[in-house]
């Protein structure tokens, strides 16, 4: 059995009263009603969302939404979570420089952006059902909400995450100011790199060491993970 599928068998567990039956009404146009009155457990309508296509250890989005949908928050979030765990290679993301860039992007956006989070995961492709569960996990504290907006995009986009995609995006969003700003970070960071290379021309090692240092920098602006 996977990983993925133990995970899924003790969310099934967890569902008490008539939460099954909430879930499987709001499935009657992917599975069918018919199939549907056969389903005893969550497992069972679990696979059948697995035959359509409609959940998967990277495509959590459907169930999410179900179990925000019948009031389980706490249950979404250990799915979306459970995402980042078991979908994809914990290596596949961005080169070091563009993690660097990444981490001085969500630092000023988290900073700057405000009420338009919505509109601009909607502009980042994020699907509605993870900003839903954004908002309802954060309900009261806008800099959350764009800490985790930041941290489900990064987790869609993997190695494609790119800071020129955020830039744009804000600017798509009017939020120019923001965009700016980001851009004079980026700035600043490029000339630490050309002074470190300048600095120790002809010592790689020296280099590396200062490179980690404003490497180390850049982690602390870094969303917190969830474990």
């Amino acid at each position: 059995m996977s990983a993925f599928n133990s995970f899924l068998l003790k969310i099934s567990g967890e569902l008490v009263g008539d939460q099954l039956e909430k879930m499987k009404f709001l499935c009657i146009n992917e599975i069918g009603k018919s199939r549907l009155e056969k389903m005893t457990n969550g497992l069972q309508l679990f696979t059948g969302l697995m035959e359509r296509n409609k959940l998967g250890p990277d495509n959590t989005v459907f169930l999410v939404s179900l179990l925000n949908d019948i009031g389980r928050l706490d249950l979404a979030d250990k799915m979306t979570n459970c995402e980042s765990q078991y979908a994809g290679s914990p290596n596949d993301l961005p080169n070091d420089e563009e993690q660097a860039k990444l981490d001085i992007a969500t630092k000023v956006i988290t900073d700057n952006l405000g009420r338009k989070w919505r509109a601009y995961g909607r502009k980042l492709g994020l699907p509605e059902a993870k900003l839903d569960h954004i908002s309802q996990k954060h309900p009261n504290d806008l800099e959350e909400q764009v800490v985790e907006l930041l941290k489900e995009w990064r987790k869609m986009q993997k190695a494609e995450a790119k800071t020129d995609t955020l830039i744009k995006a804000l600017r798509s969003c009017d939020q120019n100011y923001t965009a700016d700003l980001i851009q004079t970070a980026l700035e600043k960071l490029k000339a630490k790199l050309d002074h470190i290379s300048q600095k120790h021309p002809n010592d790689l090692k020296e280099q590396v060491v200062e490179l980690l240092k404003e490497w180390r920098k850049c982690r602390k602006l870094r969303p917190k993970q969830t474990q």
